[in-house]
């Protein structure tokens, strides 16, 4: 397990983050890795319909999904049906392609005690996606990864990321785009970049509140394609428009 998963962050007051002018609240949630109930290898991904509660065991990838690396066309550990439930998970080491959304999804206390290429990924149109509560560690690059078509929306709320490159990216060169919207609410983060990456020529939206952005920069701004290339940044920081912090 992540030594610094095992850190409680204490929120205490009010304090500025230095250069976002966010403040540290004291409603936000904090996030600790339970106890594993138990321990499984996972050598093919877990198909889930309906609901999964793993009853907190850790679960960590093995064969094909146990290399560890950081491919971009690796499988999940869990690959969720439209309208399906995860809960009460840990996600190990390795952690290969982490969780898979096909459509809408709820993930609920889901923990990620080493990031693989992504925490969780989420497709298809019309996809309203939620995950309350849980926590990462040690993403080199993103958390969530938001590939989905047009309709639908992202909430993310009590969450501790700890280490990471981008917490949120909507996908910058996707084949098929859209304009996605993102809400964030009770987030401590520590160890990270940039919390949000979003698309503002396609009509991205997100929206933070209560947060504890650890030194993180608040957004990225791009503009998207839909070729393949290379996104281009086009800017930094909060607006009123795309990137809008209460």
């Amino acid at each position: 397990m992540s030594r610094r998963m095992r850190r409680r962050l204490a929120v205490a007051g009010a304090a500025a983050v230095a250069a976002a002018a966010v403040t540290l609240t004291t409603n936000l949630a904090v996030a600790d890795v339970p106890p594993a109930t138990g321990q499984q290898v996972v050598t093919a991904t877990i198909e889930v319909s309906g609901t999964f509660d793993g009853r907190n065991m850790r679960f960590i990838g093995g064969g094909e999904l146990g290399d560890g690396g950081q491919s971009e066309d690796q499988d999940p550990l869990f690959r969720l049906a439209g309208g399906a439930t995860l809960t009460n998970v840990i996600l190990g080491s390795p952690g290969a392609d982490g969780v898979h959304c096909g459509g809408s999804c709820t993930l609920r206390n889901v923990f990620w005690e080493d990031v693989g290429e992504d925490a969780a990924t989420f497709r298809g149109t019309n996809a309203t996606v939620v995950v309350d509560g849980g926590g990462s560690a040690d993403a080199s690059d993103k958390v969530f990864q938001d590939n989905r078509g047009t309709g639908g929306s992202v909430t993310i709320r009590n969450f501790e990321a700890d280490g990471f490159g981008t917490f949120y990216r909507s996908c910058g060169n996707c084949s098929t785009q859209a304009a996605r919207s993102v809400t964030l609410s009770g987030i401590v983060a520590s160890g990270g970049r940039v919390l949000v990456g979003i698309n503002v020529n396609l009509g991205d939206t997100a929206r933070l509140s209560d947060i504890s952005a650890g030194g993180a920069g608040i957004c990225d701004l791009f503009n998207g394609n839909d070729t393949g290339d290379e996104p281009e940044k086009i800017g930094e920081g909060p607006n009123t428009t795309n990137c809008v912090l209460s």
